[in-house]
């Protein structure tokens, strides 16, 4: 046979199976401290003894001697499937299995199967009638197997079965992350186990010769290729494990986990203290008996068909009252509810989301009221300032007073038009609803209404022929093109360059962005003038998103066309214009009806 050739190979390979081990547990001791690689430390101690003391026994003729080493040998076999289960729950991200009682007891078996070992040769509970019997040069024995043999066998089988089940699990459940360290250490664990198994049931043409010790030769290889390769300890599936933990236990936001019946099936911390109910308490209950939701849940949904009630796939999402703790009071939570399904596509229930809305929704509330009534005082205050200002100046004779009575009335008419413009901002804020729109219609309805009010003024238009619908909130769209068109007459100073008499001009045009109205994706709209340009300070402050000391704005026209834009997704552009005036781009995306 050819492996006559290599003296004492069953020793040689189990010694060299042990060094092996040995040298593994060196290349990571640097790692001790990340999860899993104390007890993969274990495995590898375990398993050196269990290789070392086999192949030594190999090479000792005095058979008092191989019965120390034969215990030696077990201890190791005892301590490796302990260990390389500690090492599969700890690197998978269960370290609270390994702190458990069941794994507790595991540890026992341990203890317990060293304790006989020690002590065989009073019960025979291991092995019985050790005696010579040599094969392939090397000094192999053999025994009669005890009832606690077989068992040990046996419960490291499961031992390792399990943990080679968790990391192919992990293998699965992560995809590419993790897969060349899972598959290597899983199946380097293979060999010797068989081997094990084939020896115990005295299976093969030398039953006496126990292989698992060679068999760790492939099995250092394998581990070898995971440690290096594939940097087995800087990224482990605890990470992840820990991430799809904590992404709903320590979310500061309620979320429930809902079966097809409406029935709780998981809750997190904050939940419960929202729902003033445990987790164990709550399961199987209908979360109708903590909140009155509004979007249909559970079988009825299903009954009458998810999309009628909301439930579509997508999230869908309301507002619900919650009672509150006696410190935190009545709380307003938006409810948020999306279909939970396995990884075939099927439906096997809900998750429902609380995100507590409590002080925005008192903020909207001031806001509103506070709104309101500046509206409605502001309007009406300022219609009785501009009506005495149009009096006092209809009868005064003093060119001085007369100024002075005009300038009142043009004050109060902007006062006016700037509660019109406060109302526009509670409309945009408002949620509105996005429809076909003619966007030339729209914007040569506002070009002729600013030309009338204005007549005075130049008011220029200039649109292609074609198709200019798009699914957008008109209101919006229609208080971009108002205030933009707005601003550039509203602003002029009289000195225009476009005139003769150098007064006001505004020119608006509406184009696609591409070269043709097949390949466009936007509309254009362009508002130029030829007044004394915007002050930068505005433009700045518009930029920065909010109004300082520094950057003050001198009305709402900007802010109106900045949040209209943000409404339907358009981008707003200011630049000078040559020789003088200001430039105002406004690009619209071009949406298909929803």
């Amino acid at each position: 046979m050819a492996l006559d050739l290599v003296p004492a190979w069953p020793a040689v390979g189990s010694i060299a199976g042990g060094a092996g081990a040995l040298a593994l547990a060196w290349a990571i001791r640097d790692h001790r401290g990340r999860p899993g690689v104390d007890w993969f430390l274990g495995v590898f101690a375990a398993q050196a003894v269990w290789c070392l003391s086999y192949g030594a026994g190999l090479l000792v003729d005095d058979l008092a001697l191989r019965a120390a080493l034969e215990g030696a040998m077990w201890l190791g076999v005892v301590w490796t499937g302990v260990a390389f289960l500690g090492f599969a729950l700890a690197y998978t991200g269960r370290s609270d299995v390994v702190r458990s009682r069941l794994f507790a007891a595991v540890v026992a078996f341990g203890a317990l199967s060293t304790a006989l070992i020690a002590t065989n040769p009073l019960h025979g509970a291991f092995w019985t009638g050790l005696e010579p019997a040599p094969a392939f040069g090397v000094a192999t024995v053999s025994y009669a197997f005890g009832p606690w043999a077989y068992l040990v066998v046996a419960v490291e089988t499961v031992l390792v079965a399990s943990a080679v089940f968790l990391l192919v699990d992990t293998l699965l459940s992560y995809g590419p992350l993790y897969r060349r360290e899972s598959a290597a250490v899983a199946l380097s664990s293979l060999p010797p186990g068989f081997a094990l198994v084939a020896w115990a049931l005295e299976l093969g043409p030398v039953p006496q010769l126990q292989l698992a010790p060679v068999l760790f030769v492939p099995h250092a290889l394998m581990d070898a290729y995971a440690f290096n390769r594939a940097e087995m300890f800087d990224r482990n599936p605890t990470t992840s494990r820990a991430a799809e933990r904590t992404a709903i236990d320590d979310l500061s936001d309620p979320v429930v986990a809902l079966g097809l019946d409406n029935r709780i099936v998981r809750l997190n911390p904050v939940a419960e203290r929202v729902l003033g109910v445990g987790a164990e308490a709550a399961q199987s209950r209908s979360l109708d008996e903590f909140l009155d939701l509004p979007i249909g849940l559970g079988a009825e949904s299903e009954a009458e068909g998810a999309e009628s009630e909301g439930i579509d796939g997508e999230t869908a999402s309301e507002t619900v009252e919650v009672a509150g703790t006696p410190e935190a009071g009545r709380r307003t939570y938006a409810v948020s509810t999306a279909r939970l399904t396995d990884p075939n596509g099927t439906h096997v229930g809900y998750t429902v989301v609380l995100s507590d809305i409590t002080e925005r929704e008192r903020r909207r509330q001031q806001l509103e009221v506070l709104n309101r009534i500046l509206r409605h005082n502001l309007r009406n205050d300022a219609g009785v300032v501009h009506g005495y200002g149009e009096i006092l100046r209809d009868r005064l004779d003093d060119p001085d007073l007369t100024r002075m009575a005009d300038a009142i009335e043009r004050r109060a008419g902007a006062l006016a038009a700037l509660g019109e413009k406060a109302g526009t901002v509670e409309r945009l804020v408002a949620d509105g609803e996005a429809h076909d729109v003619a966007v030339d219609d729209l914007v040569e309805r506002v070009v002729e209404e600013a030309q009338n009010s204005t007549p005075d003024a130049t008011v220029e238009l200039l649109v292609d022929d074609g198709d200019w619908t798009t699914c957008v909130r008109g209101d919006a769209l229609r208080a971009v093109v108002e205030n933009t068109v707005e601003n550039a007459l509203g602003h002029h100073d009289g000195e225009g360059s476009e005139r003769d008499d150098g007064g006001a001009w505004v020119r608006v045009t509406l184009e696609r962005a591409g070269d043709s109205q097949r390949d466009a994706d936007q509309f254009v709209l362009t508002v130029q003038d030829d007044g004394p340009g915007i002050p930068e300070h505005e433009v700045e402050a518009i930029e920065a998103g909010q109004e300082t000391a520094l950057e003050h704005g001198s009305g709402l026209g900007l802010w109106v066309v900045e949040w209209g834009a943000a409404a339907i997704g358009a981008a707003v552009e200011y630049a000078d214009r040559e020789p003088r005036g200001t430039r105002v781009t406004v690009s619209i995306p071009i949406v298909d009806e929803r």
